[in-house]
């Protein structure tokens, strides 16, 4: 199966600083025509380790996608470093300083500064790949032995624009060839522990015919990924198919979505589908579940909106928790749970509401409750029910987690009514 490899380029890959999505979203998009990445890398901002990088990869498998260090800075030498590599001098585009004169003058309304000359010095003899959505152009580059890089900007939606719009057609008709694409298919679950899925899914737990399964445990819960790098595309879609439907017969009510379908969009549509709206109560989550439900475009027309309870003060003036129930159960218990999800209601006239509280940490833990616990319910027409979890992790992973389990109890109510 052809190859090729990534070179990611930056110091703030390396320390950490960044995440390098641009290498995880360029695997995706050469698989989908049959092109396998043979090695990923990420490099520092000199130029010894960006040649050290490209040589060997280039030795490899003589071709190269390299992202990052096109820009205007000092600390921009992927151009310099890999023209030095291929004997290549540079020269000054007059067409490309043109085309960010014009971009500078509509975005600004001013002409760019003589620093960006630096964007369009480049490489004698390359093939230039068109930038529609910023400054740095691509660029393409080959020697004598037919050996290839391309540049991309390390912007992400700078790169992704030119790999679709120029580069994918030249690699495609390069590597592509007959070559079956990699497809893969996600089953998206919650609520089950890992270790759990492989009884739930019997002797499909081996995976199926052509294809791999993997189990990929986060804070959402397990995603269950099949892939397929050996069918032709309708065999492909037809054995993924086949697969997922298999999966979520076997594991059940714990699959919620496929893909990258967030859990707030399945929550919106079966409010949406039953016709009814829903209203939150927030305590230790502080509004991230009303941020995640908000993120889904169109989410007005059933989410009314929410009360970030911190203080109880807030839940007994807003949401009618008696000052008897925070004194005997505490503030993290069902009883508050149950009455802030009603409060939410109430106020908002919501046929669903969620109430949350709970022990974020590091502090506030009891011998009782320790840093973790957190009480949710919910609330469907006077209907309440409430349940005490245990939520791992830090602070930020607690909150999240917490948020993903009342949209899961919600999910999981409506599916009932």
């Amino acid at each position: 199966m052809p190859a090729l490899e990534i070179v990611t380029i930056g110091d703030e890959l390396l320390l950490g600083l960044t995440i390098d999505t641009n290498g995880a979203w360029l695997a995706r998009e050469l698989g989908s025509f049959g092109v396998t990445v043979a090695r990923r890398a990420s490099v520092a901002d000199t130029a010894e380790e960006i040649v050290d990088a490209l040589q060997s990869a280039l030795d490899r498998t003589g071709a190269v996608i390299t992202t990052g260090g096109l820009g205007p800075t000092a600390d921009d030498l992927t151009k310099p470093a890999i023209a030095g590599l291929f004997g290549r001098p540079l020269y000054f585009d007059e067409k490309q300083w043109e085309h960010i004169r014009q971009l500078w003058r509509s975005r600004r309304g001013t002409e760019p500064p003589e620093i960006n000359k630096q964007q369009v010095m480049l490489p004698e003899g390359c093939t230039v790949l068109t930038n529609r959505h910023g400054t740095a152009p691509g660029i393409l580059l080959e020697d004598e032995r037919g050996r290839w890089v391309a540049m991309l900007p390390g912007v992400p939606r700078e790169m992704r624009g030119i790999f679709r719009e120029e580069l994918a057609p030249i690699v495609q008709s390069r590597l592509g060839g007959n070559a079956p694409p990699i497809r893969t298919l996600t089953i998206r679950t919650t609520g089950i522990a890992e270790s759990a899925l492989p009884e739930r899914l019997g002797d499909a737990v081996r995976g199926f015919p052509g294809l791999s399964l993997a189990y990929l445990p986060g804070q959402e819960g397990v995603d269950l990924r099949l892939t397929s790098r050996h069918f032709t595309p309708d065999e492909a879609d037809r054995a993924l198919r086949a697969g997922a439907d298999t999966i979520t017969s076997r594991v059940g009510t714990p699959v919620y979505a496929e893909g990258d379908t967030d859990m707030a969009e399945v929550v919106l549509a079966a409010l949406r589908a039953r016709g009814k709206r829903l209203a939150v109560a927030e305590s230790c989550t502080g509004g991230l579940l009303g941020a995640r439900l908000t993120a889904i475009p169109g989410s007005s027309d059933v989410f009314l909106g929410g009360i970030i309870s911190y203080a109880n003060e807030v839940k007994v003036g807003l949401l009618g928790v008696t000052p008897e129930s925070l004194a005997q159960l505490g503030a993290v218990s069902e009883e508050v749970a149950r009455a802030m999800a009603a409060g939410a209601r109430r106020q908002t006239g919501a046929e669903a509401g969620i109430g949350i509280t709970g022990i974020a940490g590091p502090g506030g833990a009891t011998p009782t409750k320790p840093v973790g616990t957190v009480c949710i319910a919910v609330d469907i027409e006077g209907e309440v029910v409430a349940i005490t979890s245990m939520m791992i992790g830090d602070r930020a992973e607690i909150r999240f987690r917490a948020a993903q389990a009342a949209m899961d109890m919600l999910r999981r109510r409506l599916a009932q009514t």
